[in-house]
């Protein structure tokens, strides 16, 4: 996607929307450009300690205290960050909870100190390299996962051609629109914010919010939103919206939930964390004593084996455990248009019992298609003339039926120049060549055929509405149309039966427009003639009988259903009422996305488990073989950190797009 502003246009206008937030947000951008200048230094600082590193183990100098300085100072530079965060973090989160509160990074940097006291400098760098490298890579899955979504920001618009009252037009940053203002958009620019068509036709890529490749055709009165890209056309827009409340700054919104929504693993290991920090530090002066007292150990042995357990006891491996595995998974999600504002909603998925989904729209396409066209007593030609007919009437409607039909046979038969008229209680009707035709519903016709009567019975039965083609006034021919199922509900259906979670239609439908959907898909059960208001107390009665229980919907009408429920999971496609009160949004009406979704939620429940058993063991196999003499500081560090980085690139699997279909 690309931006139609020069780089140095675009800086320009940024700096003009600086100038125009809010104090807050201005805050908030200056904290964020400090955060990621000190991210840079401290990346290039590991560097250097790196090469620092190398260099004073593979160079041997005359003088081995040469090398010993090339380790400490490797030490100091590649663990600027560490330490930093370990000592900073620590006075900081004690004064807030009013009781010491540390950290692991202050565990690490203690090990260090201590290792190049007792004089092992290689062992103390060989610790903070390991272990700055791990949390370099626990920074990058976060990044991953906001790069995935904000990587909208590049299509983020800057600048709009305002209307002025003389009918010129003058360019001005996004941020000083105001609702009511009239934009012009020029072939190939950027809508700047969300509104209205005035004047002009087009067609707009919407891929930015809704995920849609295709091109959507706009004219007069339809919604056009910020951020997408305008096609040939040239049209004129009122601002319906700030440009703080648009469908993409909501969109952008889900950064911080995501990241700060995590799942219950990890926020349980973030609790206990300064908790078992706590009584590793308390109980290394014991282990000391006990080896001097109890063990016969020296004190110089002692004091070794002491530092050797705070490294192996140091729970590193189990606070990489969930998290960076959590991000990695809404990041290869938000790469297939699911958007989820928490990894407590992502962990929760998989352990659904039941999930309802909203029947138009959802299941469904959302508007109808013809699937039955029946004719009595015409020969094949006398078929195709009538069929011929009725399509050039419909052109001249505008509901959905018209649009069903003329899609259906426009390119089957020849174009007629008839012009048709809409009268109450008629129906459409259109005189061509001395014969009268009609398209009316079954009611405008009070007497037909027994043949005719049964087959419409049978097919509104079915769920369908039943239209009657009529040549002077005698009925000779009927159309079915349905709503019928969109191509992805069905295996999406038929993956969460195979996972024994229960299925649920919920529809304002009929019981047999329901029930002709629901058996097409072989959901378990239907709810019909169910009012908006409705939905809530049925997503309450499932929970009662089946537990945690999912809600789908397109995110208006289903607002309250998908609160209640303990997953909401909106079908996007470009609502900010879905983006509001989900939990989860697909940016496209596709249900599949959401068997991913599930898949990717067992995943990731199954590498958290993984990741915390694995920790806990190599901590316990390290203390004990401590114990037992059998561990040296170096062994130690290689095996400890070594099972850090373990855990964390075993949660970086989750970036990789899963392949097994369940």
């Amino acid at each position: 996607m690309q931006i139609n502003q020069s780089n140095e246009r675009a800086a320009s206008c940024d700096q003009k929307q600086n100038s125009t937030q809010h104090p807050g947000q201005t805050t908030k951008i200056n904290q964020e450009q400090a955060d990621r200048n000190h991210e840079k230094t401290a990346l290039r600082l590991y560097l250097l300690g790196l090469v620092l590193f190398l260099g004073a183990w593979l160079i041997k100098t005359p003088s081995p205290w040469l090398n010993d300085i090339g380790f400490v100072l490797a030490t100091l530079t590649a663990g600027y960050h560490v330490m930093l965060e370990g000592f900073g973090e620590t006075i900081s989160d004690s004064r807030r909870q009013k009781r010491f509160a540390p950290n692991i990074h202050i565990l690490m940097t203690l090990a260090a100190v201590g290792a190049i006291l007792i004089g092992s400098f290689e062992e103390a760098a060989l610790l903070i390299l390991i272990f700055a490298g791990a949390h370099f890579l626990e920074e990058y899955a976060e990044g991953k996962s906001k790069r995935e979504i904000t990587k909208l920001l590049k299509m983020n618009p800057t600048e709009a051609r305002l209307v002025q009252a003389d009918g010129t037009t003058k360019i001005v940053p996004v941020a000083e629109l105001a609702i009511g203002d009239q934009v012009q958009v020029l072939n190939g620019g950027q809508v700047p914010t969300d509104g209205r068509i005035l004047s002009g036709t087009t067609a707009i890529d919407e891929a930015s919010i809704t995920g849609e490749s295709i091109p959507k055709e706009k004219t007069v009165g339809d919604e056009v939103f910020g951020s997408t890209i305008n096609g040939n056309g040239t049209f004129l827009m009122t601002v319906t919206k700030d440009s703080s409340e648009t469908v993409f700054a909501k969109i952008l919104q889900l950064v911080d939930q995501s990241q700060n929504n995590l799942t219950k693993a990890a926020t349980k290991i973030k609790k206990i964390e300064p908790i078992y920090v706590q009584a590793v530090l308390y109980l290394f002066p014991l282990v000391i004593l006990a080896g001097a007292l109890l063990l016969g150990w020296s004190w110089s042995l002692s004091l070794y084996r002491g530092m050797v357990f705070l490294i192996s006891a140091s729970p590193c491996a189990l606070a990489a455990s969930a998290v960076p595995a959590t991000l990695s998974g809404i990041s290869n999600l938000a790469k297939k248009g699911v958007l989820f504002k928490g990894g407590a909603y992502l962990a929760n998925l998989s352990d659904l019992q039941a999930i309802c989904f909203d029947k138009t729209g959802t299941l469904t396409a959302g508007k109808p298609v013809v699937t039955d066209a029946e004719f009595f007593g015409l020969t094949e030609p006398e078929q195709q003339h009538l069929l011929a007919v009725v399509t050039a009437m419909e052109k001249s409607a505008n509901h959905p039926l018209a649009t069903a039909i003329v899609t259906k046979f426009a390119d089957q038969v020849p174009a007629l120049p008839i012009s048709a008229s809409n009268q109450v209680g008629e129906g459409l009707t259109a005189t061509y060549q001395q014969v009268t035709y009609q398209i009316a519903k079954p009611s405008v016709f009070p007497t037909v055929s027994a043949t005719i009567s049964q087959r419409q019975a049978q097919l509104a039965q079915a769920g369908k509405t039943v239209v009657y083609l009529a040549q002077n006034h005698q009925v000779v021919g009927l159309l079915a149309l349905m709503d019928v199922p969109n191509q992805n509900s069905q295996a999406a259906i038929a993956y969460f039966k195979r996972q024994h979670v229960h299925t649920t239609m919920i529809t304002g439908d009929a019981q047999a427009t329901g029930q002709a959907v629901a058996q097409q898909l072989q959901i378990d059960s239907v709810v019909a003639n169910v009012l908006p208001e409705d939905k809530s107390s049925i997503i309450a009665q499932q929970k009662a009988q089946y537990g945690l229980v999912g809600m789908v919907g397109d995110g208006v009408n289903d607002a309250p259903a998908l609160v209640k429920a303990d997953v909401g999971i909106a079908m996007g496609d470009g609502t900010d009422v879905a983006i509001d009160v989900a939990d989860v949004v697909l940016m496209q009406n596709d249900l599949s996305k959401l068997s991913y979704a599930h898949r990717t939620s067992k995943r990731l429940n199954r590498v958290v488990y993984q990741n915390m058993i694995f920790s806990m063991i190599v901590v316990l196999l390290l203390v004990t073989l401590n114990f037992m003499g059998q561990m040296d500081i170096a062994l130690g560090v290689i095996a400890h950190e070594g099972s850090t980085l373990v855990v964390i690139l075993n949660g970086l699997r989750l970036l990789i797009p899963s392949r097994i279909k369940a």
